[in-house]
């Protein structure tokens, strides 16, 4: 069992009210796909840890997490955003979230695992240094590759996000870091509506037309991510997994099919394979029509295990 999947039960806990997208119902529907396709027989799961003030610090002041702290409510719902809901047990699903990717990094920089998949929520993409925004309350997968450098002395590691929505907060946490080659696609004009900016060296962002299918994808992928990232050579592949993208999602405009999930999904593993022993951590994001999402994430660890669909 090379590959892990790291949650926590109190993921399921972050209580974001009636009616909201990014719900529990989301992990029970992935977890469920699990047991109905076998998949959880060769899986291995793992508990996520707590993260630890010292692994958030290297993303966010302790300002920030300090308020985040006195936000929460001892009861009944508050707002951190217009978007952004949290209730009692918001925080210690926030702090297992993050943890879950240091735990991955720990456990694939060790050779225990070569992948790993972070079923947890709230995602984090769009949590900047001092801002939560869109669902998130820490940078989960900015946290982990933070981590990775700072604990195990990684000079070159990527980060690709394939969520419908820009990831705006993992970008602006390593926009000055020569160390971290972010590597994104999504919507544009649309959610969280951040400038369109000339790509860096350590940042490909693929802007995609509301009508954008499959073509226009796979293209965004192989003429500016592959190239990026095969010239890069990072020793640890992270994925921002959004599958948000889907045609069946109405999070979104975009229409991307099961396939082309597998598909980039395989192209990541072909730069891991490359240049970083097959070593993926990857972090759920968005993804919110709950069949849709199911059959994607079984799909996208099927590829990080090597299987066959």
């Amino acid at each position: 069992m090379r590959t892990a999947y790291i949650t926590h039960p109190a993921c399921r806990g972050h209580d974001t009210g009636p009616g909201h997208p990014e719900s529990p119902s989301r992990l029970f529907a992935i977890e469920d796909r699990f047991v109905e396709s076998g998949l959880d027989s060769i899986l291995r799961y793992v508990d996520a840890p707590r993260v630890s003030d010292e692994q958030l610090l290297r993303v966010h002041p302790q300002g920030y997490i300090d308020a985040i702290r006195a936000a929460i409510p001892e009861t009944g719902y508050a707002r951190l955003d217009p978007d952004t809901v949290v209730g009692p047990g918001s925080l210690e699903a926030a702090y297992r979230a993050a943890g879950a990717v240091i735990a991955a990094v720990d456990l694939v920089m060790a050779g225990e695992l070569e992948s790993a998949f972070c079923g947890v929520r709230p995602p984090g993409h769009h949590a900047e240094s001092t801002q939560s925004m869109g669902f998130c309350i820490f940078d989960n997968i900015a946290v982990g590759a933070a981590h990775a450098l700072a604990a195990h002395g990684l000079e070159k590691v990527a980060i690709v996000d394939f969520d419908v929505h820009h990831g705006n907060g993992t970008e602006e946490i390593f926009e000055h870091e020569d160390r971290v080659l972010f590597c994104s696609t999504f919507q544009h004009p649309f959610y969280p509506f951040t400038p369109l900016r000339e790509n860096t060296p350590n940042r490909i962002c693929v802007p995609l037309e509301a009508t954008a299918k499959s073509d226009e994808f796979r293209a965004a992928v192989t003429d500016h991510w592959l190239p990026a990232l095969t010239a890069f050579e990072p020793q640890l592949v992270f994925i921002s997994a959004g599958f948000d993208a889907h045609r069946d999602d109405d999070m979104s405009h975009v229409a991307l099919t099961d396939a082309d999930f597998r598909w980039v999904s395989e192209r990541i593993m072909d730069i891991a394979n490359a240049s970083a022993s097959g070593r993926v951590v990857s972090v759920l994001e968005g993804g919110y029509e709950l069949k849709s999402l199911a059959r994607c994430v079984e799909s996208h660890i099927r590829v990080l295990m090597d299987l066959h669909a």
